[in-house]
């Protein structure tokens, strides 16, 4: 379900801006950097994905389930090189 939301565009200094609504704000978490695109003639207002968000959370949460061991700690090595030279600590 989508909420809709009547503003007006304001004058800020030498450009305009739009005055976004509480119960969006609060609706979509926004934090203080926006990311603005136009799409279809529509302008698109959507939160700054930073790389690794949530990473921390992620991490703790696959520690507490034991899920955060590396994957392939038990593969078998394919070369000679690996059992002889390699020191696997």
């Amino acid at each position: 379900m989508s909420t809709v939301a009547r503003t007006r565009i304001v004058k800020i200094g030498n450009s305009k801006g739009v005055r976004i609504p509480k119960l969006l704000l609060d609706q979509l978490e926004l934090g203080e950097e926006v990311e603005l695109a136009v799409e279809e003639d529509q302008l698109i207002i959507r939160p700054v994905c930073r790389s690794r968000d949530g990473w921390d959370a992620a991490f703790r949460d696959m520690a507490k389930r034991g899920d955060d061991r590396m994957p392939d700690e038990t593969a078998v090595s394919l070369t000679k090189w690996d059992k002889d030279e390699w020191e696997w600590t």
